[in-house]
């Protein structure tokens, strides 16, 4: 790796890396530039020899996301793996890396006697992702737990902030603009061990029971409309078991869209639009996109 600051990167980069590999749809084209840091430190000294314009993508397991098939022409950097640092630091606090999976944090907490986090254990997804979205799952959501948040913006300045400079919502979240979380300290009640663990498997049984877990897709596609869920809007039309080549949408969770085997990102997309075009027609309700889509589109 190149020097920057007089130092050496120790990260991994790749160029024109196949994003299909990296996202849970399975599909996806490649990246530019492909970066896994060695660690924060790493990560800074990277950001910091960046160009100001390059476009940066975030990537940690790649679920809630959808990169079109003419694959991202800029830099993704990938948690996976990396920034894994998970710790109790008070008795009632966890400090938790970008990179680390929801379900550890989950397992963790109830193995240190840490109760109301293991609704994480449902989202298939990373802190990073799950802070930059406020996922939820079975009721709850992350930023709920949240008491502060360590960001690094594209000088590689790391910043410690607190919930009240962030503009909080159902699954969004607002912040200083080029700013991205690095870490976060999330704070539970105390609880008994086994209870925590039986909460968790009992999650996980349920999740297995309506979703279409071990198949490929992003989880949830779409937010639910106020008052109302997305999943019984598009079941009500019909659409359940409907495909656009290799792209289906569940015939368990109507609000789950399936790479069935050989979907493209186009197929993704183009059923997305049409659930979009049939629900709105059909009840005059706008879904909007709980997926993130990024990238450049092939041409027709």
């Amino acid at each position: 790796m190149a020097a920057t600051d007089g130092k050496q990167l120790q990260g991994e980069v790749h160029y024109q890396e196949p994003l299909a590999r990296h996202t849970s749809w399975r599909v996806g084209g490649p990246a530019r530039c492909f970066y896994r840091p060695a660690d924060s430190d790493d990560l800074v000294l990277f950001l910091r020899g960046l160009p100001a314009d390059e476009p940066l993508l975030w990537l940690g397991l790649g679920s809630n996301l959808l990169v079109r098939d003419g694959g991202f022409e800029g830099t993704v950097i990938a948690t996976q793996g990396r920034l894994q640092e998970l710790a109790l630091v008070t008795p009632v606090c966890l400090r938790v890396e970008a990179g680390v999976a929801c379900a550890r944090v989950a397992r963790l907490a109830a193995k240190e006697g840490l109760c109301g986090l293991e609704f994480l254990a449902g989202i298939p997804g990373t802190m990073g992702g799950a802070l930059a979205m406020n996922a939820g799952a079975f009721g709850a959501e992350t930023w709920r737990h949240v008491r502060q948040v360590e960001t690094v913006d594209r000088d590689g300045v790391i910043r410690s902030r607190g919930p009240e400079d962030f503009d909080i919502g159902y699954r969004r979240v607002r912040g200083p603009a080029n700013e991205w979380f690095m870490a976060a300290l999330l704070k539970g009640e105390p609880g008994k061990v086994e209870e925590g663990r039986q909460k968790i498997r009992r999650l996980l049984d349920r999740r297995a029971e309506t979703q279409p877990t071990g198949l490929a897709s992003c989880g949830s596609v779409f937010r639910n409309p106020d008052g109302q869920f997305a999943a019984r809007l598009i079941e009500s039309i019909g659409l359940k078991g409907t495909c656009i080549g290799g792209a289906c949408v569940s015939g368990k969770h109507a609000n789950f869209i399936i790479n069935s085997g050989g979907a493209t990102a186009q197929d993704i997309e183009r059923l997305i639009k049409l659930v979009q075009r049939r629900v709105q027609s059909e009840t005059g309700v706008r879904l909007e996109t709980e997926v993130k889509i990024v990238g450049v589109e092939m041409a027709s």
